[in-house]
């Protein structure tokens, strides 16, 4: 649970810590923007561009000094998305014929159904011990279907599917886009106080008030929802420990018992969401908040020569990127 960065503050004296969070928010919002107009095609351009952002993102994770390895291990819970749209990308997208990479024969046999038997048998006996739990899955992933490509003797049934060029190219679009915005995101909150992000957003969206648009109540609203994501789930953690030592098991037991055991993970979690609520919406009531009323702040913040550089750098980028893409 507290592999999840987003929503976590990181003190610290960085050049993009000390940057106006609305700047921050909104050159965070201009890179995501360059993202998503890279097309998905066989361009490997288009490539080089996901590669070059991410090798933006990283400079400034290091340039910040925040835990790499804590920002690259906050993927995993999102692993499984991530391995299932590839996987779905691979098997279903057709490309041009003339750019088939392989075609490959899996069979279903006497001999490759009791190997895979044995070898699911030994992955549940075994995974329990291994540290890399996640690399051990799709290290037995990846042997299933090759049991079933050389063990065809007294084959049942064939199947073959068909590797093309665009199938990876845009399996490799999709997890560099992934890696991208979580990146992203995990730095802003990483840099950015709740209270600090509340009012870059309200700076923001300053010009809807034109539209009567509660600006105030929805920046509140996004500040809150990023302040309470690690709380509940640290609550959720520690739930789940007090729980283990009661002799609930929550990776291993069979599927009608973990149904069970996450209804009784989501009542406390209820419980406690509105329990925070209702201490949120008291201590505010205390410091004087009124929704829709103007509202002072203690710090005010200006923007300075590295706010200008830093926009116009991501403004640069964001028509370079641009001009690339329609070339």
């Amino acid at each position: 649970m507290n592999l999840i960065p987003i929503g976590k503050y990181i003190p610290g004296k960085s050049w993009f810590h000390n940057i106006n969070p609305s700047t921050k928010i909104i050159s965070i919002f201009i890179i995501m923007l360059c993202i998503f107009i890279v097309p998905v095609n066989t361009n490997y351009i288009n490539i080089y561009i996901l590669v070059f952002l991410l090798f933006l993102s990283f400079t400034v994770v290091i340039s910040c000094k925040l835990p790499l390895i804590k920002i690259l291990a906050g993927l995993r819970p999102i692993l499984f998305l991530i391995t299932f749209t590839i996987f779905i990308q691979i098997l279903y997208v057709q490309g041009d014929s003339n750019n088939i990479i392989g075609n490959f024969t899996f069979n279903i046999s006497l001999t490759s159904v009791p190997a895979i038997l044995a070898w699911l048998l030994f992955y549940n006996l075994t995974k329990r011990k291994i540290r890399y739990r996640v690399s051990y899955f799709f290290i037995s992933l990846f042997l299933v279907f090759y049991l079933q490509y050389i063990l065809y003797y007294g084959n049942l049934y064939s199947y073959s599917v068909t590797l093309y060029q665009e199938s990876l190219i845009r399996s490799l679009f999709i997890f560099l886009r992934i890696v991208n915005l979580i990146i992203l995101t995990s730095i802003l909150t990483h840099t950015t106080k709740t209270t600090e992000l509340n009012q870059g957003l309200e700076k923001v969206l300053k010009p809807f008030k034109l539209i009567k648009l509660p600006v105030e109540s929805i920046a509140m609203m996004i500040s809150l929802t990023l302040r309470f994501i690690p709380t509940l789930l640290e609550e959720t953690d520690k739930i789940i420990k007090a729980q283990a030592s009661r002799g609930l098991d929550f990776k291993y037991s069979k599927l009608n018992k973990k149904i069970k055991q996450i209804i009784s993970l989501l009542i406390p979690i209820f419980v406690i969401s509105f329990q925070r609520s209702e201490d949120l919406a008291n201590a505010m009531e205390v410091r004087g908040y009124v929704v829709g009323e103007e509202r002072t702040s203690v710090d005010t913040f200006k923007n300075h020569s590295g706010d200008y550089i830093l926009i116009s750098c991501t403004i640069l980028v964001f028509f370079a990127i641009l001009v690339l893409t329609l070339i």
